[in-house]
């Protein structure tokens, strides 16, 4: 009967699309990397994610680790999120706060000698100028990022709403990381870009 009911306990885990590893300390620790809902970054959690159009990431440490997200330190990059035919919902939890987007796309960054990412990257976009004007006051309320410089690129923006205007904004360090807004403003075209640089503080 043991044999049976841990034959029934495997399934769960199997359709979650979690690879269960051989050997007692291993095993546990992936079992808790997919029932703890954090996002896993190798090619069954992207295909998770992709189909859920959600992902979580614990930064509560300050940091994003390579291992919280099922992969090994010497991986130099975690493969792109792309989603080709919506958005996913992404949360990110800091040490003071969330930080959280509608996004198409998610990035790490980390070179292979670090156990850690060195920044989690996303895009925000708007397809108009009011709209563009909106996402950066959030990120102000929400993040901290710097109130003063975020509101005198948009009084020169709006004097000049077909014009382009390139500008680093942050970072904001609210939330115990550092966000800062990177953006892509070109008024002859139909989408404006936002790349969001989360990055230990």
């Amino acid at each position: 009967m043991k044999g049976i009911a841990a034959s029934f306990l495997l399934v769960p885990l199997l359709l979650t699309g979690c690879v269960v590893p051989y050997g007692g300390a291993d095993a546990a620790t992936t079992a808790t990397a997919a029932a703890d809902g954090y996002a896993r970054l190798d090619e069954a959690g992207i295909a998770q994610i992709k189909a859920s159009r959600s992902a979580r990431l614990d930064m509560t440490s300050g940091q994003l680790t390579k291992e919280s997200v099922g992969l090994e330190n010497g991986t130099s990059q975690a493969p792109d999120v792309l989603m080709r035919d919506g958005v996913m919902e992404l949360n990110i939890e800091g040490p003071h706060g969330s930080i959280s987007a509608t996004t198409d796309r998610l990035r790490l960054n980390g070179m292979n000698n670090r156990s850690e990412f060195s920044e989690v990257t996303y895009f925000l976009t708007a397809e108009s100028l009011e709209d563009f004007t909106a996402l950066i006051r959030d990120g102000v309320d929400r993040y901290g990022i710097p109130r003063e410089s975020a509101e005198r690129w948009i009084e020169s923006m709006s004097s000049r709403p077909e014009d382009e205007g390139d500008f680093a904004l942050g970072p904001g360090t609210s939330t115990g990381l550092d966000v800062s807004y990177d953006l892509r403003y070109d008024g002859a075209k139909d989408v404006q870009v936002i790349i969001v640089h989360v990055s230990p503080a």
